[in-house]
């Protein structure tokens, strides 16, 4: 879970666009005429956000604010989160999981392709019934990682932060997985990637889905 700046996220996005990886745009005819929608933004219509790529201050400013916005649409109506992300930030990371905490509907979360690091401790944040991925989806849990150069007595100060750091996150995966503080340390000491099926025992989601339910 590291920092990544908006200058960089913004770079990131300028290369899918320069690779050819455009945003699709969906046309609605309405009594007014047509308009034009990002797909993002249609799908944000349905309640449906998506957060891709690493988690950073950017990033999750713009996840925060859907979740107040639909939140102020309809604060009974469920949201759907969809996360594919290698993780990141951990206090970018902490901004979103307060707001989906903060808000009064349920946020779902839903992986597909990846969640990782700070990533799968959002998936594992959402609501208790509510957490899925697709069947050929990864994730991967780990302590936090930290990197300071400086004095020697402000490295003691940034060591016992990312110690507290890693309290606070391991209690809090403890609390959504089910799973006690003692084996939540031992299995982010290192590494550890989870298929579907695991994740789902682990407790880190509720459920592995396959096909989407339709109302009968």
């Amino acid at each position: 879970m590291q920092d990544m700046s908006r200058n960089s996220y913004i770079q990131q996005n300028s290369d899918i666009q320069a690779a050819g990886g455009l945003v699709p745009m969906v046309i609605e005819q309405s009594a007014r005429g047509e308009r034009a929608y990002d797909i993002y933004s249609r799908l944000l219509k349905e309640r449906v956000i998506f957060m891709v790529g690493p988690v950073e201050d950017y990033m999750a400013n713009l996840i925060a604010a859907q979740l107040l916005f639909l939140e102020a649409e309809n604060p009974d109506k469920d949201i759907h989160l969809y996360i594919n992300s290698p993780g990141g930030s951990v206090t970018a990371g902490m901004s979103i999981y307060d707001t989906m905490q903060f808000i009064k509907p349920d946020v779902s979360t839903i992986c597909i392709g990846q969640a990782c690091s700070m990533g799968a401790f959002l998936l594992a944040g959402g609501a208790e019934g509510k957490r899925h991925c697709l069947p050929n989806s990864r994730m991967m849990i780990h302590q936090p990682l930290g990197g300071f150069q400086g004095q020697a007595s402000d490295i003691d100060i940034h060591a016992k932060e990312i110690l507290h750091i890693r309290h606070r996150l391991n209690s809090l995966l403890a609390h959504h997985t089910g799973q006690s503080l003692e084996t939540i340390e031992r299995d982010t000491e290192r590494d550890n990637f989870m298929s579907a099926e695991r994740a789902a025992e682990y407790g880190l989601i509720d459920s592995v889905i396959n096909k989407r339910q339709m109302p009968a």
